[in-house]
């Protein structure tokens, strides 16, 4: 169902979106799907099997953060990660797609970061509670400006890399993924109908570390971009005010 901007008895919410390299466009997003476990390494540094297939999990549009932007640290936790990731734009979508036909659905690619409160994430996991307190949290998605495919093509291979504050911490390749992106976008699309606007973060190599207030993340994947987002104090509390 679609209304006017009269018909709102609030203010709707601003679009979230990122922006396209080299242009002065940005790109709507809808839903934001992130892949679990799907770099046999740091599958092995988290303690699992690697037998496991992937799963999926998601986060909110407007945990989005913008290259060069500010992440204040989060509120409940001692441990935030990083995990650099292959961020997938979707500009069509459906159910059950053929892996065949899934590349057919990517507007462009970009780098991002699943920001990860792991001691919560990890409490909520022995619990057997749903992951949302450790991942879906405010600002826990930095994303760089996307390349789209048809500029860059579709990259299954290249340098995926993070630095601390100078320091590498993270560095692996597109091809350590254990499902690559068309495996990725079909079997998503057998449990969700996908659509123009999704973005999938496509999960992370060996390397996850804590990151705290005062660290520089620098990110990059070859051939497709770079990301650079600090991590700032805690927010003060604070009532939002109707608009």
């Amino acid at each position: 169902m679609s209304a006017n901007a009269n018909s709102y008895v609030i203010t709707p919410p601003a679009q979230a979106a990122i922006a396209v390299a080299g242009t002065d466009k940005m790109f709507p997003v809808r839903r934001i799907w992130c892949v679990g476990r799907n770099y046999e390494e740091h599958i092995r540094e988290m303690g699992h099997d690697v037998r496991d297939p992937p799963f999926f999990f998601s986060k909110p549009a407007d945990a989005i953060v913008a290259d060069g932007g500010n992440v204040p640290y989060p509120p409940l936790t001692k441990d935030m990660h990083h995990e650099v990731e292959l961020v997938v734009a979707l500009k069509s979508g459906g159910r059950n797609i053929p892996f065949d036909k899934a590349l057919d659905c990517i507007y462009g690619y970009g780098v991002g970061i699943d920001l990860t409160r792991r001691d919560l994430q990890i409490a909520s996991r022995d619990m057997k509670r749903p992951w949302e307190i450790g991942k879906a949290f405010d600002a826990s998605a930095p994303c760089g400006p996307l390349q789209p495919a048809g500029k860059i093509g579709h990259p299954s291979k290249g340098r995926i890399a993070l630095k601390a504050n100078g320091k590498l911490r993270q560095e692996g390749d597109l091809t350590q993924m254990i499902w690559n992106v068309p495996e990725v976008i079909g079997k998503l699309s057998e449990m969700v109908a996908l659509a123009a606007g999704d973005i999938i973060m496509t999960g992370t190599p060996s390397g996850v570390a804590a990151t705290v207030p005062g660290d520089k993340l620098e990110c990059e994947i070859e051939g497709v971009g770079r990301l650079t987002v600090a991590i700032g104090p805690p927010e003060p509390p604070s009532l939002h005010s109707p608009r």
